[in-house]
């Protein structure tokens, strides 16, 4: 239904900075329902918006758009960047309501890239904007992330990497596991290769063994 009314909103708007305030729920709604090329574009077009206009607000809106789509892409190096920048700038602008909801983001993108001390720095961070503001649904959200914290031993294997080996050893050919996890092959092949050398294995069956073995699935 959310993804049904923000079509239809966006689709009867023609001025540019009313589309500009439908376009990150758009993102957001379009990630949720797994349709990343339709968020891609909602974020290409909220980019364009703020690149012809003098706006910080625009342009804060549009990193974390960015961001946002990185993330959903497997990209989180990309994430991040975006991320940062619209973080710097949502706090120049003295806005920590949407300051906090970026570093939640930015905490997913620090935990995907394996640094779980990072992600909890900026998870916390968040957790105490959103409890000073009364923010109680972000405040669940933020405390359920915290929660997840990365296994203590994972030999490397990035929380996308774990996720990968964990289908890879169910049996899941890499077209399947891209399916699975709304991945290009391409992005999968690259995951395997990763796994592959971080575990010092050249084939799926031991990859599978070290993943029963050690204990990560």
């Amino acid at each position: 239904a959310a993804v049904a009314s923000i079509r239809r909103a966006t689709a009867e708007s023609d001025e540019p900075l009313r589309r500009a305030n439908l376009l990150p729920a758009c993102v957001e709604n379009m990630l949720a329902a797994g349709e990343l090329e339709a968020a891609r574009r909602a974020s290409e077009q909220l980019g364009e918006i703020a690149a012809a206009r003098e706006s910080e607000v625009l342009r804060a809106m549009s990193a974390r758009a960015r961001g946002q789509v990185a993330l959903a892409e497997d990209d989180p190096s990309g994430a991040l960047t975006a991320l940062r920048d619209a973080a710097a700038r949502w706090q120049a602008l003295e806005a920590p309501y949407q300051t906090a909801r970026v570093r939640v983001l930015l905490g997913l993108a620090c935990r995907a890239l394996g640094d779980e001390d990072a992600a909890s720095l900026e998870l916390d961070a968040a957790r105490e904007v959103f409890v000073r503001l009364g923010a109680r649904p972000d405040l669940v959200r933020v405390d359920e992330l915290a929660r997840r914290a990365k296994p203590v031993v994972t030999h490397g294997l990035t929380p996308r990497e774990l996720e990968v080996l964990r289908l890879v050893a169910s049996g899941a050919t890499n077209k399947a596991v891209a399916a699975e996890l709304v991945l290009s092959e391409r992005t999968v092949d690259r995951h395997v290769s990763n796994i592959f050398g971080k575990l010092g294995v050249s084939t799926r069956a031991a990859a599978t063994a070290f993943a029963y073995e050690h204990r990560l699935i």
